[in-house]
């Protein structure tokens, strides 16, 4: 014996009706109009060498750049290393992260 149950029976008479046309406006959440900015934070573990190194992997600036974003680090605290579009903001911030600098993306 076959009993039809009425939850399956609401179901099937759903997908036979006509479903209204919608227009849904998808944005990216990271996309803005404003560059993101990341910030690279002093700390007493890094040394200099080491500090310069990672920004020159990280940014692909110059030594002699990265030595002045590293002095810049070192005496006011923090510096802007790096303005671009999210996703590299994300690289650079994630390339200096490996040695353990401290890092934080504004936007």
């Amino acid at each position: 014996m076959y009993v039809t149950c009425p939850i399956h029976s609401y179901l099937a008479s759903l997908s036979t009706q006509a479903t209204p046309d919608i227009e849904v406006d998808v944005t990216d959440s990271t996309k803005t109009d404003k560059p993101a900015k990341v910030i690279l934070f002093n700390d007493d573990i890094h040394t200099f060498e080491e500090v310069i190194s990672q920004l020159i992997k990280a940014v692909g600036c110059s030594s002699e750049k990265a030595e002045s974003y590293a002095w810049e680090v070192h005496t006011k605290g923090k510096a802007c290393v790096y303005t671009g579009d999210m996703p590299k903001c994300l690289r650079v911030s994630n390339i200096l992260e490996e040695i353990g600098l401290h890092t934080q993306i504004e936007v």
